[in-house]
């Protein structure tokens, strides 16, 4: 197997959201370097699965690091793209979105108005 890059791996992190195909972290790192992140568009049309799993990956995440820097690591570009740019942004400057090592973090006061049911002590899903 190639030489892979160094990924973090956040561990006790979910996976995904249950019974769904949304992933919210990757096995390994590929060997052609980290996706990159970018602002997807959110439209009025995306279905209650979607959004439910932008909340429980925002959950996640508020749950594993609160409002402290964190490192991309594992988590999946897919997923953090739904969110970039509003719920989290960039925590460094210059940011290198195809980074495994790239810093992010909570934008608590977009992410609370938002996703408000991201910041209780538990998700039902």
């Amino acid at each position: 197997m190639a030489n892979l890059p160094d990924m973090t791996k956040h561990r006790g992190f979910p996976s995904g959201l249950p019974g769904t195909g949304f992933q919210f972290t990757v096995r390994r790192a590929n060997p052609k370097g980290a996706t990159k992140i970018i602002e997807r568009k959110r439209f009025n049309d995306r279905t209650p699965t979607e959004k439910l799993a932008d909340a429980a990956f925002l959950h996640a995440i508020w749950h594993m690091f609160g409002p402290e820097p964190f490192e991309r690591g594992n988590l999946d570009a897919g997923r953090i793209s739904w969110l970039f740019n509003r719920e989290i942004v960039p925590a460094e400057k210059p940011f290198d979105p195809a980074s495994y090592e790239a810093m992010l973090m909570i934008d608590e006061e977009v992410a609370r108005k938002s996703y408000p049911e991201a910041f209780q002590e538990v998700l039902e899903v």
